[in-house]
């Protein structure tokens, strides 16, 4: 079986990867031309866990390969992804310019019978509105060629990507044709042999599932800080109400951990994208605007922590940032709270050094010289007037306080995501701030 996958970013790359690790033959195509030659010589332009070998290994055995001619891609081609960015407009819509580019190049060069598969996120209705481009560019060529429109969104965790893909939670397919239904089942063919459930489905439905899901998460996460906040306002510890709700099975206790809001390339893009769909229809989904309105003020939680600390005296001060991606285990720091963090800082006249496992090149995108980076977590901690915890890599979990105390100017911890006990803290000499775990008696009269 011959598949193309249009589109190398984040999806797109690790879709190609793992399908070709199943045996498929696999063509994965960018217009980007640096990309594609890096990719060729085996440079990775993502950082995610095992992605780097399995490309490695796929392409030495003949069934990865990349191009950035989605004409010659297409020949004896069964399936194409479109799998290309669908970034969020000034509205909060999916901007879905790329999606329909790709769409209109397939209509000019597809000559026989294919199953055209949107991977990207997109809103419902987009499978339509590919599907009219397509026809629309054969009736142009007075070309008379059937095609296939499925949607199978993607449910990858960056940092567990490869594990997702291969060892699914669901598969989730729209189709409206029993022969695209045929195809997408042999291409998914060892995921059934392995058990992994897969969802035949409408594809409206398919394309709201994913929608769904991530709104759901998001919604999750946003409620647990709103209740880390009141935590701290009437002197309750929010891990302790944590592990108290997550054990009812319901709730369960995966996305309940309070921090300093969700970021990353699905939550925030795919939150605005829903309620945009709902205000389209003329119904505002109150809830998801209320999950969007306090992930934004989350993300400056720490930053105001650090105002309150120094009485809004941030001028001339230095501070250390551990962490800058949105979460562990990648370098994606698309709507990260460390971005505003650091502007907010910045504003108030304060020096920033930042250090990161692996985001430093894409944090030196966004800040350029406006900050320094560190060599190790401890090189920016030298003569600061504070540290701020930002994200949770398994480097910072234990750090040396003696270390700590030798080279900090202030001895004080900004913890956004609650991986330190603060009687800890407090027993090595530094004031400890976390989310949601007052060191205060309860405020309540």
């Amino acid at each position: 079986m011959k598949i193309s996958i249009v589109g190398t970013g984040y999806v797109g790359l690790v879709t190609g990867t793992c399908f070709a690790d199943t045996g498929v033959n696999v063509t994965c195509v960018d217009i980007d031309n640096d990309k594609i030659s890096k990719l060729k010589k085996g440079v990775v332009p993502i950082y995610e866990p095992g992605l780097e070998t399995m490309i490695k290994t796929n392409v030495e055995k003949g069934r990865l390969h990349f191009s950035t001619s989605l004409k010659e891609s297409l020949e004896q081609t069964d399936v194409i992804f479109i799998a290309v960015g669908t970034p969020p407009g000034e509205d909060g819509s999916a901007d879905l310019r790329h999606v329909l580019a790709v769409a209109k190049d397939i209509g000019k060069h597809i000559d026989h019978s294919i199953v055209v598969v949107t991977k990207s996120t997109v809103p419902i209705g987009t499978a339509e509105k590919v599907r009219k481009t397509i026809r629309e560019e054969l009736e142009n060529r007075n070309a008379d060629i059937t095609f296939y429109m499925a949607s199978n969104p993607e449910f990858l965790k960056e940092g567990s990507a490869i594990d997702d893909f291969l060892k699914p939670d669901r598969i989730i397919v729209g189709t409206d044709d029993d022969e695209a239904d045929r195809i997408i089942r042999r291409l998914y063919k060892p995921f059934l042999l392995n058990n992994h459930p897969i969802y035949f489905m409408d594809i409206p439905s398919a394309e709201l599932t994913k929608y769904a899901a991530n709104a759901m998460l998001a919604t999750k996460i946003s409620f647990m800080n709103d209740i880390a906040n009141l935590c701290e306002l009437v002197g309750a510890d929010v891990n302790m109400v944590r592990q108290g709700i997550g054990s009812d099975s319901r709730i369960g206790n995966k996305f309940i951990y309070p921090g300093i809001g969700y970021g990353g390339s699905c939550f925030p893009k795919d939150v605005k994208a829903i309620i945009r769909t709902g205000n389209s229809y003329k119904y505002p989904l109150r809830l998801l605007q209320a999950v969007e309105d306090i992930n934004e003020d989350q993300k400056r939680l720490m930053a105001d922590k650090v105002k309150e600390y120094f009485n809004s005296e941030l001028a001339g001060k230095t501070f250390s940032l551990w962490g800058l991606s949105f979460k562990p285990n990648t370098d994606d720091m698309r709507e990260a709270p460390a971005i505003v963090i650091i502007n907010t800082l910045l504003e108030a006249g304060a020096k920033v050094k930042a250090y990161d496992p692996v985001a430093m090149n894409e944090a030196r995108k966004i800040f350029g010289d406006n900050i320094t980076y560190g060599q190790d977590p401890y090189d920016v901690l030298i003569d600061s007037d504070g540290l701020l915890l930002v994200t949770e890599w398994p480097e910072f979990r234990i750090p040396n306080y003696n270390v700590m105390r030798k080279l900090m100017k202030h001895k004080v911890v900004f913890d956004g995501r609650n991986i330190y006990e603060k009687t800890e803290m407090k027993e090595n000499g530094f004031d400890y701030f976390g989310v949601g775990r007052s060191l205060n008696e309860s405020k309540l009269s």
